[in-house]
């Protein structure tokens, strides 16, 4: 066992059991997993991650792995039982990690599902589990606390805000996020656009954005996988038209170019969003956020100066907002991202967990 300050070590990382890596199903989580990934590569450490098949990292060995892709977590009811469909990857994933577990030091899961957080009491090494979202069902909320209390220090959340909509919020740990800011050029002169960027789906409140577009004439770029095709093709037809076109799910590369060129991004989340990968993603090409005053956004977006937070699910607070962007200085967007959101950063604040809980894990034995 590892428990060296300057020792280096063995990481099995667990992806979300979704979808592939790079099939941007699984969202922020995936961007976050690459980046963790690569991070502790970078600074010498081995790791390995285990994905659904299909799933491809940029300088990072994976194990791929079949099976059934696990049905979202967002998409379900408060009181969702349990499910894991036949030849399910998700428990696939886990029954090849338990397998290897004795090659490891420590296994970092970013699944957001009951059965990573069941079967940690039965594995040898310590789990540390980054929930991606904050409460949503009965089932997670009870395991995840259980969890909690019985593993000290093992569960990580992104914001102090996603926290707090649990009731053992004190037992979190708060790592935030970052992202490789080399990857992102900053644009100091955009046209005329707007932006809208994540998955296609209800509880991302696409729509308002468009009704933004609409109001304003300005025109908005989408960028994102279409996770709910019925529910992009019903915007549509409600705002047949508005000013959108619908650029596709692109490549860190390609996105960021297309984005930076943007005058702001609209962030319009219906629901409780644990961080907001996107808004960073957004501040390192130096292009101001717009966002719900909900959920970690509210951690992100300095309201009046690299972006506006605006009323939950108004789309007038939208439309004020885009009229006043010329307030923003792009530079400072960028900015903000580099001083709070670098990869090393983000960097030190995952590590530092990983070793508090490998100490904890060996005092206890």
């Amino acid at each position: 066992m590892t428990t060296d300050q300057n020792s280096l070590l063995n990481l099995l990382m667990l992806s979300t059991p979704v979808g592939a890596i790079g099939s941007g199903i699984g969202g922020g989580v995936e961007l976050t997993l690459i980046n963790v990934a690569q991070e502790m590569i970078q600074r010498g450490h081995n790791v390995k991650i285990v994905a659904p098949q299909g799933s491809k990292v940029k300088n990072v060995p994976v194990i791929e792995i079949p099976g059934e892709v696990q049905t979202p977590a967002q998409t379900q009811t408060r009181d969702q039982l349990i499910v894991l469909p036949k030849n399910s990857v998700l428990g696939n994933m886990w029954d090849y990690a338990r397998q290897v577990q004795t090659d490891y030091d420590l296994i970092f899961n970013i699944a957001y599902d009951w059965l990573p957080l069941y079967l940690t009491p039965f594995f040898n090494i310590p789990i540390a589990h980054l929930i991606s979202m904050g409460s949503l069902t009965d089932a997670m909320d009870s395991i995840i606390e259980q969890v909690a209390t019985n593993f000290p220090g093992t569960i990580g959340v992104y914001t102090s805000t996603q926290a707090q909509t649990f009731t053992f919020a004190d037992q979190c740990r708060c790592l935030g996020s970052g992202i490789d800011l080399s990857l992102y050029q900053f644009c100091a002169e955009p046209g005329e656009s707007l932006a809208w960027l994540g998955r296609i789906a209800p509880e991302k409140a696409l729509e308002d954005a468009v009704a933004a577009a609409q109001i304003t004439g300005i025109p908005l770029k989408i960028f994102g996988f279409k996770q709910d095709e019925e529910y992009w093709q019903q915007i549509c037809q409600d705002y047949s038209h508005a000013p959108i076109e619908y650029v596709g799910f692109l490549a860190t590369e390609q996105l960021q170019q297309e984005v930076g060129k943007c005058r702001a991004i609209l962030v319009t989340p219906r629901w409780v969003e644990a961080f907001g990968n996107v808004a960073i993603e957004a501040l390192a090409c130096g292009v101001p956020v717009i966002a719900y005053r909900r959920g970690g956004l509210t951690e992100i977006v300095k309201d009046g100066e690299t972006g506006f937070l605006v009323e939950p699910d108004s789309v007038d607070g939208l439309v004020n907002a885009i009229k006043q962007l010329d307030k923003i200085d792009r530079r400072a967007c960028r900015q903000q991202a580099e001083i709070e959101y670098s990869q090393p950063a983000m960097g030190d604040r995952t590590e530092q967990w990983f070793r508090d809980i490998l100490v904890s894990f060996q005092q206890t034995k």
